[in-house]
């Protein structure tokens, strides 16, 4: 593979284990590293296109402890270990990253082998489902892409987008075939009828409109949802008899095409309806809303069922082919596949980082296409989740990770995370050792006290709260703040604890007392991060694009940094020189004689940069590019401890890699 990617080939290397499983016995050993060498092909093509090298670094330490390849190519890792990990393949086969904004539609061809993906980048991509190799990009300088379908014929590409009009691609060429206008403001859906002849168009004009595809002449406009209200979704039944419109007003409304005439208005979601799917049977219909739910009707407009389970709106719902699955895409950043005949919930896909706001099953039904907002297109192959899910024996958060921090020593790591929880880990094996409940809402951050026998955490139930590490016994909860908790950080001494909130102010207050020293108030903004100097006489505080430095003893404003940009992180270098935010360090010039004068660091007056640091999407062992994190396993938060790195993913994972010297 290393070859092929140096040569700009990464992508023929699926076709040539396709070709070499194809004269192999399944039953034959060599089966089973073709398969795992498949899964790692997909997994890593194109970090192998980009950054060839990264094979044996980036590809392998990210690859399952079970896999083949890992095991076979272990012994060629450099320089690192990762020490949490999942431990089979998981549902996902494939992420395909082009798009430079999020992307709102996917429609695989008829024959399964290409994928449509529409995004506000104002392109239209074409994707190889087999090796994920992009095929076309089609442009329209002039307007965003909502919608994307493809013909029954495979010949033609539609697409609804931002500038009101509806065109249609030639697949094999790329060309524009036609436009169609007549919406008086952005379509977000389009659908083409089974035999091919119409194209339904929804708009936020209120209307649905019918296309002859022959001619480009409009056949139709049905109108009857309530003013203001956008259709968002169409659909055509299988029969071609029926077209389903879902809008903004909570209706799904049915539609006799040969007449134009309503048959029935669905009621029952509670909220906008987004999406809405046909059966493969014609007998049932799926919505999704933003009341959370997806509700399966009959064409009679009488409620089967409801399915709850996600925690945000629901962006999109997709029938499985066989008519057996249903998939449903959400604001929780999941897609959740249910059984479309009971109801229950068979698999929860983790993977994107942002809203999910598309689903498509491929004609065969063996793959799940995404789009998020997270400018990606994930592909799934829908057998494995459950499978997955049964063997994984890591666990992890169920939500984003918001902060990680490492003990004083090196030997835990504590995790806290939208799902009120916090969680330490033992840094050498990647093992739980301890979950600490009792927030009401996400921890935002998490600190250690300089001796290590205490743990701090801050969430957006406004408390902070103190555990003892050793007994895992909650010491204390600090009340005072009348807005979420962002940050906290320890004194040096570990008398004191800084805290800085959503109600503008950063508090200091007594440990051992729980009592409240100081409250620095100025800030204009929510104040998203605070640091101690390494004397403690120093108090740093980020919020609305300033940093505020505070004297610690008399509460004194000393200085007001204006960044023009949000700062998330803060950090003293050790000789006080600089602070160290989440994009640039600043110097503190005549600072750090005043307030370091008791505290002097021996030899250079240099700081060292730090061992370790994530840069973009590298990470940096001692200012050398040493490993490339793909969209997977780019952290929402990060820390190092001397050779150590913690990663925390939006997903709830958490990685701990060690860079060996």
């Amino acid at each position: 593979m290393e070859v092929m990617s140096i040569l700009g080939l990464a992508s023929e290397v699926v076709r040539i284990i396709d070709l070499l499983q194809s004269y192999t016995n399944r039953k034959l050993k060599i089966s089973e590293f073709l398969f795992d060498a498949k899964r790692f092909a997909l997994k890593n093509r194109q970090v192998a296109d980009e950054f060839p090298l990264q094979i044996y670094r980036s590809c392998l330490i990210f690859a399952p402890k079970l896999s083949v390849i890992r095991k076979q190519y272990e012994g060629e890792l450099v320089n690192s270990v990762l020490s949490n990990c999942h431990k089979t393949w998981g549902a996902e086969l494939q992420t395909l990253e082009g798009h430079s904004s999020q992307v709102r539609s996917v429609a695989f061809s008829p024959d399964g082998r290409l994928l449509a993906s529409g995004s506000y980048d104002q392109t239209v991509r074409l994707w190889d489902t087999a090796t994920g190799a992009l095929r076309q990009t089609l442009e329209d300088d002039s307007s965003w892409f909502y919608s994307v379908a493809i013909s029954p014929d495979g010949r033609l590409l539609a697409s609804g987008s931002y500038d009101k009009i509806v065109r249609l691609w030639d697949t094999a060429t790329g060309a524009l075939q036609q436009t169609l206008e007549g919406h008086s403001s952005r379509v977000n859906s389009v659908a083409f009828s089974l035999n091919g002849r119409l194209l339904a168009s929804g708009s936020n004009d209120r209307t649905v409109r019918l296309w002859d595809i022959a001619t480009g002449a409009l056949q139709q406009t049905l109108e009857d949802h309530s003013s203001h209200s956008k259709v968002n979704s169409v659909a055509f039944s299988p029969n071609g008899r029926l077209l389903a419109s879902a809008s903004e007003d909570t209706f799904v409304k049915l539609w006799e095409i040969a007449t134009g005439t309503l048959q029935h208005t669905i009621i029952g979601h509670f909220g906008v309806i987004q999406s809405v799917a046909f059966s493969p049977s014609g007998q049932l219909l799926a919505s999704a809303s933003y009341d959370k739910t997806v509700k399966l009707w009959e064409t009679t407009g009488a409620l089967e069922q409801t399915l709850q389970g996600h925690t945000d709106r629901v962006q999109a719902v997709a029938f499985s082919p066989d008519g057996r699955l249903l998939a449903s895409a959400s604001n929780d950043s999941t897609i959740r596949l249910w059984d479309a005949v009971t109801g229950a919930l068979q698999q929860t896909l983790k993977g994107h980082s942002s809203l999910v706001s598309s689903v498509a099953f491929s004609p065969d039904g063996r793959l799940l296409a995404s789009g998020s907002n997270d400018q990606t297109v994930r592909l799934w192959d829908t057998a494995i989740g459950a499978l997955q899910q049964t063997l994984e024996d890591r666990p992890s958060h169920s939500s984003r990770v918001e902060s990680v921090s490492f003990s004083p020593d090196g030997r835990l790591l504590a995790s806290g995370s939208k799902d009120q929880t916090v969680r330490l880990w033992d840094t050498a094996t990647g093992m739980l050792q301890q979950t600490f409940l009792g927030h009401s809402g996400g921890v935002q951050s998490v600190a250690f006290s300089p001796s290590g026998r205490l743990l701090a955490s801050a969430s957006d139930d406004s408390t902070v709260k103190l555990w003892e590490i050793a007994t895992g016994a909650l010491e204390q909860t600090i009340i005072g703040h009348l807005g979420g908790v962002q940050s906290v950080a320890f004194s040096p001494s570990g008398r004191f604890l800084a805290s800085a909130s959503n109600d503008k102010t950063v508090k200091l207050w007594e440990i051992a007392t729980g009592a409240l020293e100081q409250t620095f108030q100025g800030h204009t903004d929510r104040v998203q991060a605070v640091a101690f100097s390494s004397g403690g006489r120093l108090l740093a505080s980020a919020s609305d694009r300033t940093i505020r430095l505070w004297d610690i003893s008399m509460g004194a404003l000393l200085q007001t940094l204006d960044l023009g940009q949000v700062v998330t992180s803060l950090e003293f270098s050790a000789d006080g020189s600089y602070l160290q935010t989440n994009f640039t360090n600043i110097p503190l010039g005549y600072m750090k004689f005043m307030y370091w004068c008791d505290n002097p660091i021996s030899g250079s007056s240099k700081t060292a940069p730090k061992a370790l640091l994530v840069d973009s999407h590298w990470v940096k062992f001692r200012g050398e590019k040493a490993l490339w994190l793909s969209s997977e396993n780019w952290p929402s938060t990060w820390a190092a401890k001397d050779n150590t790195l913690a990663l925390g993913h939006e997903s709830g994972r958490i990685s701990i890699i060690e860079f060996r010297v």
